[in-house]
């Protein structure tokens, strides 16, 4: 028996069949969840740390009534921290600095006319609080993809929460503290789950509010993000990781199941989808998921996301499509194995992240290559962006007018304001260039 199912769209007419949802994703109910997280939030908001540490006891099993992690503890996770561990991390590091400091955008000024200026200007959030889950793996490599491209904006006060963990002595896993402490982060919360977004939401003992919340969760987390947008600014709700994989007769089979077998080690709800319109492509793949999954370290996490509803082998006529299908899909993840994979990608309209030809898997990009891991999911790649740079950022307008450049536009200002029935806005122009009051400011 199969790992994996087939999905057959050969054949089907793009007019009448709906792409998006031939490829269905697993099911993540983040309304549902709400219900469950909006006493968390409530708790948290009226009762603050009291709240955090009763729910930590409930869901992580730690007791602790302190919720700070003491710095002394901060520096001793990077002394202890295996050296190639180190290496690893500093080299991820110094590759996404280089990246976030060429996307960081600059005031871009515009003179209208003589003596109208508008500065388009990028002005760094104050105060972010990141997320970093703890889960089935310590994800450090997010500590990593959050806290970097905040620096880079400016960001001049950050604050990082990941669950406290019973084998770590009710601190976050050591791996995280001491990737904290290689980015000089030293305000972190031994703080999980929904309780860890109202926390920065609303504040609770040493933490602060926030102004933004960014970084993956489980669907607690998102709900919580869901319940708290408007309070707090999102970067979005993150919902099971996924991998689509467009490829052709000329890719390597062990390469592609060993790619499906890597997004799927994440989480049994994980999306593991090949796009191909070579059924000996899908053969061979198949034939290699039977033999890698079995040597593999979590073989029954694997097995449950690759036998999921969110994962399939998708077969089409040709790679025109296939682009259709992985442009409708919109995956977190887009690894191109096809023999022209560089012009396949530039069709690429809808993906958080694109991975082209067979040396670039996803986990390059999960670790070192030098782009951001932290993706939208269940298809909001279709309108939103992975974190960035941008993320960190605002932008404002600063408008800079002399009495001239005004004169110049006043009567434009007033005919609009009365079509608006709003004669007090022309009026708030046309006082400034009364002839009695011009004398009087002269006089002065």
């Amino acid at each position: 028996m199969s790992l994996i199912r087939r999905i057959d769209l050969r054949g089907a007419d793009p007019a009448s069949v709906d792409y998006r949802a031939s490829v269905p994703r697993a099911e993540f109910d983040v309304e549902a969840a709400t219900h469950q997280v909006q006493p968390i939030i409530d708790a948290v908001r009226a009762r603050g740390v009291e709240a955090i540490t009763e729910l930590s006891a409930r869901f992580d099993g730690v007791e602790s009534d302190e919720i700070a992690v003491p710095r002394e503890a901060i520096t001793t996770a990077l002394e202890t921290l295996d050296p190639a561990v180190r290496a690893g991390l500093e080299e991820s590091i110094r590759r996404l600095r280089i990246t976030c400091a060429a996307e960081l955008e600059h005031d871009v000024t515009s003179e209208l006319a003589p003596g109208a200026v508008v500065t388009h200007r990028k002005v760094p959030i104050d105060r972010v609080g990141l997320y970093v889950p703890g889960g089935l793996a310590p994800l450090v490599s997010s500590v990593v993809m959050n806290v970097v491209p905040a620096q880079v904006a400016g960001v001049r006060s950050i604050a990082l929460a990941s669950p406290p963990q019973k084998n770590s002595g009710g601190l976050p896993e050591p791996t995280i503290l001491a990737a904290c402490a290689l980015l000089g982060v030293d305000e972190v919360y031994a703080v999980g789950g929904a309780q860890a977004i109202a926390m920065f939401a609303h504040g609770a003992g040493p933490c602060e509010r926030v102004d933004l919340v960014t970084g993956p969760g489980n669907v607690y987390v998102a709900a919580a993000k869901r319940l708290l947008r408007g309070v707090v600014g999102i970067d979005s709700e993150a919902g099971p990781t996924e991998i689509a994989i467009l490829a052709d007769d000329s890719a390597d089979a062990a390469f592609v199941a060993a790619d499906l077998i890597s997004q799927a080690e994440h989480d049994p709800m994980a999306g593991s989808v090949l796009v191909t319109d070579s059924l000996a492509l899908a053969d061979a793949v198949e034939a290699e998921l039977d033999k890698q999954v079995f040597a593999t370290r979590h073989t029954e996490r694997i097995r449950t996301a690759l036998d999921g509803r969110q994962s399939g082998i998708v077969l089409v006529d040709d790679m025109d499509q296939g682009v259709d299908v992985v442009n409708a899909y919109a995956a977190e993840h887009l690894e191109i194995h096809t023999a022209d994979a560089r012009a396949h990608a530039a069709r690429v309209r809808n993906a958080g992240a694109v991975f082209i030809g067979p040396w670039a898997p996803v986990s390059v990009g999960d670790y070192c290559a030098g782009s951001n891991h932290v993706l939208p999911t269940a298809g909001c790649a279709c309108h939103s962006s992975g974190l960035s740079v941008r993320a960190f950022t605002r932008s404002m307008h600063v408008v800079d007018y002399s009495q001239a450049a005004l004169a110049e536009v006043a009567d434009h200002v007033v005919a609009l304001a009365e079509a608006e029935d709003l004669p007090s806005h022309g009026q708030a122009v046309t006082v400034r260039f009364d002839a009695s009051r011009s004398e009087t400011r002269a006089e002065s």
